[in-house]
């Protein structure tokens, strides 16, 4: 396995660019648009230090496009997980797909970076095979299949797909390249976008949080589908801790502003003293006591903060019937905080364990045990260690435009 810690040469001699280059950066999700986003910045950045003339086209959303890509299709809203769950995006992810193919027809790229969102991402990259079989395709943030997969038929069809992955665990490249991929491990981007962030002073200070306070972050959703299922769960739990901790105070980043509205009723609702946030995400992270967080992407961040944190996740019932009677399936961790490493470093609670009752019990006990406080912390610092060093996002940046100047990819 290729694994890199430092940058690749930005001193390679490149030949003057005739034309501007195009690339195209395909993903889907909040999580998508965000690293979409620090992509297409270090890619514009390594782009001015080579002198080399770039347009990114992308399927993401409005952090990539503030970033400069050009969108051909919205796809930060169209996402989830699990098969009843996916039935309402399959016709809205079809028309932008044949959207972007249009488009593509007449501007074909110059090379192609598959970002995570499995399923449409096999569909988009299969398509640019077929039509652009010579330009070279990436696969930056690839499906977890080393984690969950149910046979190799996808894994075997992204490899025979992409001329090379660039992992973000190590874990992820061991398992690509077992199965005969180009791999490179970058590292993890969340280590680029966690630096400068403010310290847990810092926080309280900028959002005004008194001494007392018990500061707790929830995170119910970047999906709709996490909105109905985890929400009311989350928010009753938050009652119960309130109930119990008068200084409780809980503050709700929101990861798409069209939530607003539905956080907001449901924080009168449940009589809840919360604040929802927009903007300074992670100086919230950073200012919480405690997350009751999703799984996804955000654990990390939290983690990379330091915060204890509570992970859960549920699907619909139907989703988790099938999966475990039918596809047998079975996953270790769900939490990205735990796969890291494959270790048990945060709590995780998954479909029926996901209630009230646990959640709460589990808040508690993580807000006034110093000794499971601690240990966590030990874990973040094992996990830290083993997601690379900061430079991610150049670091496959380089890999990348070097490939427009080359016959594949290095």
């Amino acid at each position: 396995m290729d694994i890199v810690s430092q940058p690749v040469s930005q001193h390679q001699p490149v030949p003057s660019a005739p034309k501007t280059k195009r690339i195209l950066i395909s993903t889907g999700e909040v999580s998508g648009d965000l690293q979409g986003a620090m992509l297409v910045e270090a890619l514009y950045r390594q782009a001015k230090l080579l002198e080399i003339p770039l347009e990114i086209v992308a399927l993401g959303g409005d952090r990539m496009a503030e970033a400069g890509a050009k969108l051909l299709g919205q796809t930060s809203g169209i996402g989830s997980v699990g098969l009843v769950e996916s039935l309402q995006f399959v016709l809205p992810t079809l028309r932008i797909q044949r959207q972007a193919q249009r488009h593509l027809h007449s501007n074909p790229p110059d090379a192609v970076v598959l970002l995570d969102y499995m399923g449409p991402n096999l569909g988009v990259g299969g398509y640019i095979r077929q039509r652009f079989p010579k330009v070279p395709m990436f696969y930056y943030i690839a499906p977890q299949e080393w984690v969950w997969s149910f046979g190799s038929r996808n894994t075997q069809r992204l490899v025979r797909m992409v001329d090379q992955i660039l992992a973000i665990f190590p874990d992820e490249a061991r398992y690509y390249e077992s199965h005969g991929a180009k791999v490179l491990w970058v590292g993890h981007p969340l280590l680029d976008r966690m630096q400068g962030v403010a310290s847990r002073d810092e926080a309280r200070q900028h959002f005004t949080i008194p001494p007392s306070q018990v500061a707790i972050a929830l995170l119910p959703a970047s999906r709709q589908q996490e909105l109905r299922h985890l929400m009311p769960v989350m928010f009753e739990t938050a009652q119960r801790i309130q109930a119990q901790i008068p200084q409780a105070h809980f503050w709700i980043p929101l990861s798409l502003e069209q939530y607003r509205p539905v956080l907001e009723a449901a924080i009168q609702r449940y009589g809840l003293r919360a604040t929802l946030v927009s903007e300074d995400v992670r100086t919230v992270f950073a200012a919480a006591d405690l997350a009751i967080a999703k799984s996804g992407t955000v654990n990390l961040e939290l983690a990379l903060l330091n915060v204890p944190q509570l992970v859960v996740y549920r699907v619909h019932p139907l989703t988790a019937w099938i999966a475990r009677k039918i596809l047998r399936f079975s996953i270790p961790f769900m939490s990205p905080s735990n796969l890291v490493t494959m270790e048990p470093i945060v709590p995780e609670f998954l479909q029926e364990e996901v209630t009230p009752e646990n959640l709460t019990q589990a808040a508690l006990q993580l807000l006034t045990d110093t000794n499971q406080r601690q240990a966590i912390q030990e874990g973040y610092q094992r996990m830290r260690q083993a997601l690379g060093t900061v430079g991610v996002c150049d670091r496959a940046a380089q890999v990348i435009l070097n490939s427009l100047f080359n016959s594949s990819p290095s």
